[in-house]
């Protein structure tokens, strides 16, 4: 044996020896998206007994104002019947307040689906599973808007 040998063979030895490092519990989350118009929600779902849902990294009626719109969200969890099952964070952008609410409620209907397949049934009765393709129309030229043109003049 030469010197590179026993040198390379006491590495491999000392690394043998070492004691294994100590491996972190990292918490199992499913990711899923929901969209609606321009909004994209990426929703990631973790379980946990106490139940939290968060927004852009902000609680649910500081990001949505409007009661109609939390309900929106909770919806979802609510007819799925795993409540406080779940925390729940999500990143949503584009589109208007209303859209993204949506948004979110179709991506937690996703995750929920990859969860618990028995839920599928349930969710897609209510239409929480279809993505809502209506989208606001070009606007064409010579037109005001998509479909909108000026006054007409016979002379």
């Amino acid at each position: 044996m030469t010197t590179k040998d026993t040198t390379t063979k006491e590495v491999k030895e000392k690394a043998a020896t070492k004691a294994p490092k100590a491996v972190k519990a990292v918490a199992r989350y499913i990711e899923a998206v929901g969209r609606r118009k321009t909004s994209t929600a990426r929703v990631r779902i973790t379980e946990s007994p106490k139940e939290s849902v968060v927004v852009n990294d902000k609680d649910v009626p500081t990001y949505f104002p409007t009661a109609d719109l939390q309900n929106i969200i909770a919806e979802a969890i609510e007819k799925s019947k795993v409540a406080g099952k779940f925390a729940i964070t999500v990143k949503v952008l584009g589109g208007g307040i209303h859209s993204q609410a949506e948004a979110i409620r179709h991506g937690i209907s996703r995750a929920l689906v990859t969860f618990d397949e028995e839920t599928r049934k349930r969710l897609k009765k209510l239409g929480f599973l279809k993505r809502d393709p209506r989208m606001k129309e070009r606007r064409k030229f010579g037109l005001k808007k998509a479909r909108k043109a000026p006054q007409w003049s016979k002379r």
